[in-house]
């Protein structure tokens, strides 16, 4: 049965609390323990729907999974053997497309449907064909599937990504850990998860130079070992928790937050007046502010864009448009990345936002709106999150539905936003 949010707005989120797991540092280490015969156990794991998913994906494909304790996912991939993943579960997630680089390197072949998630616009997955196919493998296509093979071991080589997609660098990163020679990655995304990926394949006794830079250098095993790991924060919850805060007026203190993470965010909310500031690993993000946008020089109207790690986080372009609803002043929103991530702000313009949506990749927002209740549909996980946060700025009770897309990438949400003062329930449509 399907779920909804009701949410009723005008009360600050304060106090204290810590952020999940990064979920997309969780998916691409799940991918990995399909590199070796020995266990691979992760902490701070995330329980939320995508995590959920592809634990089912490898469990089908023969790995063992154990949860020995909240948070914590044993893996053991001894008993993979010549099965293809379940088409059915593919199509619920974008990272299904991580197991091609692991099961190339493992058993030299995998057929995958054209992986889903989000429906924010096309999702090329041409990157991480073009970085395979480098390593020796080839790839055949037609609109039902992908078909990887290596004719066997793969080899090193030097591969320059197209475009520094993450989950191809990470693919990248996978089937190289155990090809022949040296693999050379230009171009490589450097985000945490990347990061995280690349420290999770040194601790398996893998070779991984230049992890956060846009050139990584990998010597490829004949054979990784078993190792333990512990996942950091997810910087995208984080973002949405400060932008929490600041709108509804709330102090809060994110423990161990990484505000290195977070200095683009610093710099981008900080355009739209939002303030925050480190304490020891922990953000703090004072109350009641007085969110106004602060003009370029000349008094010039500024923009906030995303852009590759270290830049301002496109998995945060939704949130800084209801953030910018909220901020006296114009600013204009320039999501570069994906062509339908912003066509969610009509829900914002029916709950009263002033907004022009310029074409699919700029909107420009006149605040301060006065926000009002409304029924609302979440379209996708950040855009649902956005939503959530609208609601609870916003005068009277909203109804958001679809909140699955949500539960993909926010674990007990509802409960957790409830802890903190946020009027907010779960219940059955």
């Amino acid at each position: 049965m399907s779920q909804s949010f009701e949410i009723e707005g005008g009360h600050a989120v304060s106090g204290t609390i810590r952020p999940g797991g990064n979920k997309n540092a969780a998916l691409p280490l799940i991918a990995a323990s399909l590199l070796t015969d020995d266990e691979v156990v992760l902490r701070n794991v995330p329980a939320i729907r995508d995590v959920e998913a592809l634990l089912g994906l490898v469990e089908s494909l023969g790995v063992r999974v154990q949860r020995p304790e909240p948070g914590v996912v044993a893996l053991r991939a001894d008993g993979v053997g010549s099965a293809e993943p379940d088409p059915e579960i593919c199509g619920r997630i974008r990272a299904s497309v991580l197991l091609a680089g692991p099961l190339l390197a493992r058993r030299g072949h995998v057929r995958l449907p054209p992986p889903g998630g989000d429906v924010i616009g096309r999702r090329r997955i041409d990157t991480h064909v073009l970085a395979l196919h480098a390593l020796g493998a080839t790839v055949s296509s037609d609109p039902r599937e992908y078909a990887f093979r290596a004719a066997g071991r793969l080899q090193g080589a030097e591969v320059f990504l197209d475009e520094a997609s993450v989950t191809a660098t990470e693919n990248a990163i996978m089937a190289a850990a155990l090809a022949q020679g040296t693999t050379t990655i230009q171009n490589a995304a450097c985000e945490p998860h990347v990061q995280d990926l690349c420290a999770l394949i040194q601790a398996m006794g893998g070779s991984v130079e230049g992890a956060g830079t846009n050139r990584l250098r990998i010597e490829g095993l004949e054979r990784l070992g078993g190792a333990e790991f512990t996942l950091g924060p997810d910087y995208t919850e984080v973002g949405s928790l400060i932008t929490l805060a600041a709108v509804t007026g709330g102090e809060l203190r994110i423990l161990g937050a990484r505000p290195q993470e977070h200095r683009a965010t610093h710099i981008g909310f900080g355009r739209l007046g939002i303030a925050f500031h480190a304490d020891g690993d922990d953000i703090v993000v004072p109350g009641d502010q007085d969110l106004r946008v602060t003009a370029d020089l000349g008094g010039a109207i500024p923009k906030i864009e995303d852009a590759p790690w270290p830049g301002f986080p496109a998995d945060l372009t939704s949130l800084a448009v209801v953030a910018a609803t909220q901020s006296e002043g114009t600013v204009l929103i320039f999501e570069k990345m994906f062509e339908s991530r912003l066509f969610f702000v009509d829900r914002l313009v029916a709950m009263g936002a002033r907004l022009i949506l310029c074409d699919p990749h700029r909107v420009v927002v006149a605040g301060r709106s006065r926000l009002v209740a409304q029924e609302l549909s979440s379209p996708d996980i950040r855009a649902g999150m956005a939503l959530v946060i609208a609601a609870l700025c916003a005068e009277g009770q909203s109804v958001i539905h679809n909140i699955g897309q949500i539960d993909r990438g926010y674990e007990r949400l509802d409960e957790r936003l409830s802890a903190l003062g946020a009027r907010i329930q779960r219940v059955e449509d």
